[in-house]
């Protein structure tokens, strides 16, 4: 998702969320508790928070790697980076950096880390601990996830004093301070050669809070860190955060007069108007969701773009935010929400129009059709798929469904798996919401496009050196054409295309907490959360 067309496949994502064995190895408790305690807080509500996550805290929690919804926005109150972001709009402030860097524009970077900043053990952050976070993360050989973000602009990270660092660049690059948000600095002589440890739940960050118990698929607890000096320092005492996959568990913790949690996440549409009549906020952000088509372009008739146009055209959009996401929802006019401030409308939007995709067919000298389409089997594909179906039967194409787990169906495809067609859902946004990292995350490296749909020729080859031309400019105004042209390219190609971007809901107890934002991607942050008095 950088400069150098790096991405990662859904195998690596599979890899960097652990999901094969991790479980097994998971710490059920950290530092001196005996053994998982109530998933209900204890303490009144000025003190404690109990929050509820719709995924689970059993995946791997090595800073580096992970992918996981659970542990991405539990590290953003554990560790912090040098730069850190508004959860909403990314806009940097110094995190354990001492200051942001005057001149952004250049091929280096200089940091002096906070005064008297330390590790939840107590031992002083060093210039030693970010070279050692950087050297792994840019490792070639580790291939970590975060390298998909630095990888092409970022040459390396040198020590300039006992508190103060220097990032060297390959070249300048406009979003430099939002990238090294993603980077967790990580305490050396904690995790030198332990990273075993950090995949089984081990957390020792510098962050407001520090995690003091995890009980895998049920609960992650949390404590205050008193020595944290930081900009935005613990309110609470302890946080409780429970895993609850299933809607109507979690949906029913901040339900009713009197809730056993103060915000819940991953709220569905259908919920909301009960819960707002119970007296909670529910708020839906626009982001990064979306739910997409991935043709095999390596399997004919759908190398053919005009035949992927087609069946994007013949599929109802309105009608499926109005069936399958309740309202819920925008359709894909451009490969980045339209809601988003990354996005351009692109010159083809697919709008619902059958005739045409009849012609477009007819064009490509395609008949009687018969797709099969591989779909994963959540709550929110299962919803919109029939609307596919129908769309595509509706002008001719036999459509039969092939519905499994998410994890099977991309073990399959890694496997080999000659697929016609996919849909299933993604979301860049929990990284970053700058234009070339949403494209890259799907197009560039070992992303889906290349990895799965098979599209590597010159088109794509086209496709990123668009991004490279962009990233080259440091003006926002000369970038944003060369952006428009790629967003146009993706298109007219609609090799993975989306058909609808989701909204994210988030509810919360507006008599116990404030300071929250529905956020446009999983997760939550209470770094600014705070209890009503």
């Amino acid at each position: 998702m950088s400069g150098t067309g790096q991405g990662f496949s859904r195998r690596d994502m599979l890899r960097f969320t652990g999901l094969a064995g991790v479980a097994a190895a998971f710490s059920s408790t950290l530092a001196a508790c005996g053994g998982p305690a109530s998933t209900n807080a204890t303490g009144n509500k000025t003190d404690s928070i109990t929050a509820v996550i719709g995924y689970g805290n059993n995946q791997t929690w090595d800073p580096l790697q992970t992918a996981s919804a659970f542990s991405m926005a539990a590290m953003l109150h554990c560790y912090e980076s040098l730069v850190e972001g508004d959860p909403i709009t990314r806009e940097p402030y110094a995190g354990l950096a001492k200051a942001l860097p005057k001149d952004v524009n250049g091929t280096s970077l200089a940091f002096d880390i906070r005064d008297g900043a330390k590790w939840h053990d107590g031992q002083p952050v060093t210039a030693d601990d970010v070279v050692f976070t950087y050297t792994r993360a840019l490792d070639p050989k580790e291939n970590v996830l975060v390298r998909t973000f630095l990888a092409g602009w970022l040459k390396e990270v040198k020590k300039t004093g006992d508190t103060s660092v220097e990032f060297v660049l390959a070249k300048p690059f406009p979003y430099a301070l939002q990238r090294l948000q993603t980077v967790k600095i990580v305490p050396k002589h904690v995790f030198d050669g332990k990273w075993q440890d950090a995949v089984s739940g081990k957390v020792v960050g510098s962050g407001p809070y520090k995690v003091v118990e995890q009980a895998p698929l049920s609960h992650t607890r949390f404590e205050k860190f008193n020595e944290y000096n930081g900009p935005r320092p613990a309110v609470y005492k302890s946080m409780l955060w429970n895993s609850i996959v299933e809607a109507s568990p979690r949906v029913a913790k901040i339900s009713g007069a009197a809730p056993a949690a103060q915000i819940v996440e991953n709220i569905p549409a259908a919920n909301a108007d009960q819960l707002q009549k119970d007296g909670r906020t529910v708020e839906f952000a626009d982001g990064g969701n979306n739910l997409w088509l991935m043709f095999n372009t390596a399997h004919a008739p759908f190398d053919n773009k005009l035949v992927r146009q087609a069946l994007h055209h013949a599929i109802n959009k309105q009608k499926m935010i109005e069936v399958g996401l309740k309202g819920k929802g925008t359709a894909g006019t451009s490969f980045i929400n339209p809601k988003m401030a990354a996005s351009q409308p692109a010159a083809n939007d697919f709008a619902y129009n059958p005739d045409k995709a009849k012609q477009l067919l007819q064009q490509a000298g395609v008949s009687n059709l018969k797709v099969t389409l591989s779909t994963t089997n959540t709550t929110l594909v299962a919803d919109c798929v029939n609307v596919i179906k129908e769309g595509w039967d509706a002008i001719g194409v036999t459509t039969t469904l092939d519905t499994q787990d998410t994890k099977a169906l991309f073990s399959k495809l890694d496997s080999g798996f000659d697929f016609q067609v996919v849909a299933t859902t993604q979301n860049a946004e929990q990284f970053g919401n700058d234009p070339d990292l949403l494209i890259r995350y799907y197009y560039a490296g070992s992303g889906v496009a290349p990895k799965y749909a098979k599209w590597t020729g010159a088109e794509a080859q086209a496709l990123l050196g668009l991004l490279d031309q962009a990233t080259a400019q440091t003006d926002e105004a000369q970038r944003k054409p060369i952006i428009k042209q790629a967003l146009d390219m993706i298109a007219d190609q609609a090799v993975v295309y989306p058909m609808v971007f989701t909204q994210n809901g988030t509810a919360w107890d507006p008599k116990s907490i404030s300071g929250v934002r529905a956020q446009g991607y999983p997760g939550i942050n209470l770094n600014q959360a705070k209890p009503v008095v």
